[in-house]
């Protein structure tokens, strides 16, 4: 299968399964993985079989009783960074105008997978072969028109107050309440009218990365371009690829763009930020893991993408017998490279300096295989919205350390959102 033949399955996939009224499709968009850990090339699971759906009261647990019972199939879902509020005394009391319920996981009622070598995994009760699909696909008649019109995004809060918001934090890590803080703010638009599968294509062309997502949940809807991997487990292996460096790419001077790649492996600060993140992955990890198989096996690996060069990190440790997979996921939730360390005083400030729930921004979408394995991605550079309301929002943030520079800070958050930002004119 060339790569004229994937991406037709592929746009021919988002049309289809925009039909129902939850689909979720994952796209490696055939990026390079971090560290070469990668399996799959393309999913998408269609239709609801079965479901959970949280509630905001011991979801987790939900989860569990969930997966138990449908151990033999492929589970899909997704996991907002508010469930921080049942595994820690947090909450959060801001305004959410996109309104994705804690958790949700459904047993598709179609699954198409295209692993990493193009080898092919169709299950479906309607159709009888993956070449069926795809040709009841091919001779389906897109009949959804673009009736979207321009964005107006506002920023949830002033530039002028931000930069005041990074020096208050700068000063609770003088007092040392944390050493790190992930500090984001909300672009919205509370009177939105897109067709997100358009959006989805022109996000995937702006920004083809490993970790892509399209998520329909009935009036909800996640566009995401998420270059990061959150925890994935592989048999006995747990693996978690926090990232943190960004710095932009300069593609009409090879020379320059190499100088650029260099500056961010040498940069004192960003190195400084990445391994405080990788020490918490590393603490993380440890209540799941088996005594001394914590290691780190790539230690500030600089990535490409097409808008920026990445500092990614990976670390890895085997998973105790007797811990259940959920429970290794919630052990290490919310990732650490979107809260901070200290973890508990970084949410706890975030929700003080922030104005916006997060929702499904901070949080997680993925999968978990009949064989006991699962994959899920940080969501980042992401659109959500909320159709029903005609909410829509992009979350972007980063990493403020005590040497942080404000006007810097400010400026890389407009480069994450560049991408996204576009997509929607």
């Amino acid at each position: 299968m060339n790569t004229k033949e994937l991406n037709h399955i592929k746009q021919k996939a988002i049309d289809w399964a925009n039909q129902s009224e939850v689909c979720l499709l994952l796209d490696n968009n055939e990026s390079i993985n971090a560290f070469g850990v990668h399996d799959a090339e393309f999913i998408m699971a269609v239709g609801v079989k079965y479901s959970i759906t949280g509630d905001n009261q011991n979801d987790f647990e939900k989860l569990k009783a969930f997966k138990l019972t449908h151990t033999n199939d492929y589970i899909f879902g997704y996991l907002t960074y508010d469930l921080k509020n049942q595994i820690e005394k947090l909450q959060s009391n801001h305004a959410d105008g996109i309104q994705f319920p804690s958790l949700y996981f459904f047993v598709p009622e179609h699954l198409l997978i295209i692993d990493k070598n193009h080898q092919i995994i169709f299950k479906s009760n309607q159709f009888n072969s993956f070449e069926e699909w795809l040709q009841t696909s091919d001779n389906r008649k897109n009949t959804e028109t673009s009736n979207q019109k321009i964005c107006t995004l506002k920023q949830r809060i002033s530039k002028e107050n931000y930069l005041e918001n990074i020096e208050k934090i700068k000063n609770h890590i003088l007092e040392g309440d944390v050493y790190e803080l992930n500090y984001c703010m909300e672009f919205f638009d509370n009177n939105a009218n897109i067709n997100p599968t358009e959006i989805y294509q022109k996000l995937k062309a702006k920004s083809p990365v490993p970790f892509g997502a399209y998520l329909k949940y009935f009036d909800q809807y996640l566009i995401c371009a998420s270059p990061e991997r959150f925890i994935c487990k592989k048999n006995n292996q747990l693996i978690s690829q926090p990232i943190k460096g960004t710095v932009k790419r300069n593609l009409l001077n090879e020379e320059k763009d190499n100088e650029l790649k260099a500056s961010l492996l040498n940069s004192e600060k960003e190195r400084a930020e990445n391994l405080m993140i990788v020490d918490l992955v590393r603490n993380d990890l440890a209540h799941s893991s088996k005594t001394g198989s914590i290691k780190v096996d790539e230690l500030f690996g600089i990535y490409s993408f097409q808008q920026v060069h990445q500092m990614i990190s990976t670390v890895s440790s085997t998973i105790k017998d007797e811990v259940n997979p959920i429970d290794a996921i919630k052990n290490a939730f919310p990732m650490g490279s979107m809260t901070g360390a200290p973890k508990v005083m970084a949410m706890e400030l975030i929700e003080q300096y922030e104005q916006t729930k997060r929702g499904l921004y901070s949080g997680a979408v993925g999968y978990f295989t009949p064989e006991g394995n699962f994959d899920f991605n940080v969501v980042i550079r992401s659109i959500q919205y909320n159709k029903a309301n005609n909410y829509l929002n992009i979350m972007v943030g980063g990493a403020i350390t005590f040497d942080s520079i404000a006007e810097q800070e400010y400026e890389e958050c407009l480069l994450k959102a560049q991408a996204t930002m576009q997509s929607l004119q």
